[in-house]
């Protein structure tokens, strides 16, 4: 059983006459006769009863029917991805964590492709998350940071997944929050200085682990916290509730606006920005050219 034949008897259906059928298939009436038959022979039993008013499916034909269809139809969508190369879009995604900067490289990156040729795809997601969308090769790259906290246990995973880390910079800690916040004017804050007010924290789901956490400090006895798992609701909890989050310091006015700053917190903790990819696995053109999109922002990394 062929995928031609397959094919063949897909036709036959369709048309409901076999001599129509061998005119689409561009062959004789004949030939296409004894592919059928043959087929037939092979599977053991009747696709079609034939009669000088033409054919009818026999219920195991049907069925077969069926089956056939599904193979064919999946060899036209892995034809079309595989080998039509030239009429689908080459593709790029990029999963991270909730990084301002790192989506405004990307819109970058977009702009300068452009989306007629190139289909791009972003996730703001948890960070066992990035770590499975790289390593399952859904996203070529994951953005996320490490630090002494959390590099031995994040590097074991991947190492385990054959995954590796490179850095991008060394940040300082700063403390995010809207500029309305009665901390904002100061030039340098201690976590004394944050007790009173709301720490935010992205969510990690059933991986809530520490080491797992966005924000460094993950273990300090926070007096309040809040979990969420969107980024416009943190933005949201900063103006409503005087809330703040632990962050790289970087800031990206174009997409969140004027109204947020970052203060530098009092700690000799350091983070370090960086990707993850599979070793061993060269980075496309487009993944080159986020790197290098995202090597921009070390200059505003103090």
């Amino acid at each position: 059983m062929t995928l031609q034949q397959l094919k063949q008897v897909l036709t036959v259906a369709d048309s409901g006459s076999m001599n129509e059928a061998a005119k689409r298939l561009f062959i004789t009436q004949p030939s296409l006769s004894a592919a059928i038959k043959e087929l037939e022979k092979e599977i053991g039993l009747e696709i079609f009863l034939r009669s000088n008013r033409g054919i009818v499916t026999t219920a195991d034909g049907e069925e077969f029917l069926g089956y056939a269809r599904q193979i064919v139809e999946q060899y036209q969508l892995m034809e079309e991805k595989y080998v039509n190369q030239g009429k689908r879009k080459k593709k790029f995604s990029v999963s991270m964590q909730h990084y301002t900067f790192a989506v405004e490289a990307f819109i970058h990156l977009a702009r300068e492709f452009g989306m007629d040729t190139y289909e791009f795809a972003v996730k703001e997601t948890k960070t066992i998350e990035i770590i499975n969308d790289v390593k399952n090769q859904t996203s070529e790259l994951g953005v996320m940071y490490l630090n002494d906290f959390n590099q031995k246990v994040i590097g074991k995973i991947l190492r385990e997944d054959s995954l590796e880390f490179v850095p991008l910079f060394e940040c300082s800690i700063y403390v995010f929050m809207a500029k309305s916040n009665p901390l904002a004017r100061k030039t340098l804050l201690t976590m004394e200085d944050l007790q009173d007010y709301p720490c935010l924290s992205f969510d990690q789901g059933e991986r809530n682990s520490f080491y797992f956490s966005e924000e460094v400090l993950s273990t300090y006895d926070y007096k309040q916290i809040i979990k969420c798992d969107d980024r416009a609701t943190f933005l949201n909890l900063m103006i409503g509730l005087n809330g703040y989050t632990l962050c790289s310091g970087i800031i990206c006015q174009e997409l969140n606006g004027d109204d947020y700053t970052a203060v530098k917190l009092d700690t000799n903790e350091k983070m370090t920005i960086g990707y993850i990819r599979k070793k061993k696995m060269p980075l496309s053109t487009l993944g080159e050219r986020y790197v290098a999109e995202l090597k921009k922002y070390e200059a505003q990394a103090l």
